[in-house]
């Protein structure tokens, strides 16, 4: 068996350390959970305040229409506006719009227009979006409304609609211009507005 004197043992001792220090440290992968996670680019950041409105949306309107059309037209004017304020939050505002308005308040911001109208061109596709950059920097996301079944009782041609309904939306919306949709049409987006990363 081979002796090492104390000298040689110390300096074999000193290189084998000094080897492993000198590794690389690429060479060293890092454990998955250090690893940063991925920006949230804006489309992901319109989706996910844009998924709660408009699951919080659909419930106030299921729940309102199991009452009756009448009981969806108030909670339509009376919830919706707050619920769209409620859901901004991370520099991203939302809400919805339409090319034949109902309810005023719902006039889309003049960015969204342009990708309305584009939308509204096009064959109707559930999901289908537009994204365009915005004059401060940030980022504008639309995306297709199309209407539902349930929506034909208060969106409808005439005669889908009741005549309550119809006195209703007259006494409520003078202006009204959402009317004689058939199921599966394009009605109008939902919208998020997201600003620049870092305001």
């Amino acid at each position: 068996m081979p002796t090492f004197a104390p000298r040689r043992l110390a300096a074999a001792l000193v290189l084998t350390l000094t080897a492993g220090l000198a590794a690389p440290a690429a060479a060293q992968p890092l454990p998955a959970s250090s690893a940063p996670a991925p920006a949230a680019t804006p489309v992901d950041r319109a989706r996910a305040v844009l998924g709660p409105f408009k699951a919080s949306l659909k419930a106030t309107l299921t729940s309102a229409l199991a009452q009756g059309p009448v009981a969806a037209i108030e909670a339509c004017a009376v919830s919706a506006p707050g619920l769209a304020a409620a859901a901004a939050h991370d520099g991203v505002t939302v809400g919805r719009s339409a090319v034949k308005l109902r309810n005023p308040v719902n006039a889309p911001p003049a960015w969204v227009v342009a990708p309305m109208a584009e939308l509204a061109a096009a064959p109707p596709k559930e999901g289908d979006h537009r994204v365009v950059a915005l004059p401060d920097g940030g980022t504008g996301y639309v995306e297709t409304i199309l209407v539902g079944e349930p929506c034909v009782k208060c969106h409808g041609a005439e005669a889908a609609v009741s005549p309550e309904v119809r006195g209703l939306l007259k006494q409520r919306y003078p202006a009204d211009q959402a009317t004689g949709f058939a199921q599966g049409q394009f009605r109008g987006v939902f919208w998020a507005q997201v600003a620049p990363t870092g305001k």
